[in-house]
């Protein structure tokens, strides 16, 4: 469909929905192919004190599902990503049942963050910064009236 198609009068769900999909299966994809799942990354970016985590201290599942309740989707397992993360020896497991990530695990983490410019390069190809910006602004308006809460 070209732009002279789109008009107003189209349902902005459709079309976020869409490119949700779209998006998350084609990072989804990327990420494999450098051995990787998406909801694994998430594992070590929780669990390292040189991403997300704020005190780099060991999480359990629950605490991870919690804490990546705003973007885990429904089919990822947690548990299952973090045994392979285990097998690996890119994460450890204490008696409390928290996770730990090791160094080498660290090491993949910021391995893998090193693609994100590849990727976000391919997602944004011929998309003006500033038509970007506005999309997102009006991304966020819509959430914003229709009672959501932009993160």
């Amino acid at each position: 469909m070209t732009t002279q198609h789109i008009s107003a009068a189209q349902p902005a769900a459709y079309w976020t929905g869409l490119a949700y999909e779209s998006l998350i299966s084609f990072i989804r994809a990327q990420l494999a192919e450098i051995g990787f799942t998406q909801p694994q990354f998430w594992l070590l970016r929780n669990l390292s004190k040189n991403d997300i985590s704020p005190d780099g201290h060991g999480m359990t599942i629950p605490e991870l599902q919690q804490a990546m309740s705003s973007y885990i989707r429904p089919e990822d397992d947690l548990k299952a990503e973090a045994e392979v993360l285990l097998e690996r020896g890119w994460i450890t497991r204490d008696a409390d049942g928290r996770l730990w990530i090791t160094e080498p695990g660290d090491r993949a983490r910021a391995d893998v963050k090193e693609h994100a410019p590849t990727i976000g390069a391919r997602i944004h190809q011929d998309i003006d910064d500033a038509d970007y910006v506005t999309t997102l602004k009006v991304l966020k308006q819509l959430i914003h009236n229709t009672g959501g809460t932009p993160a």
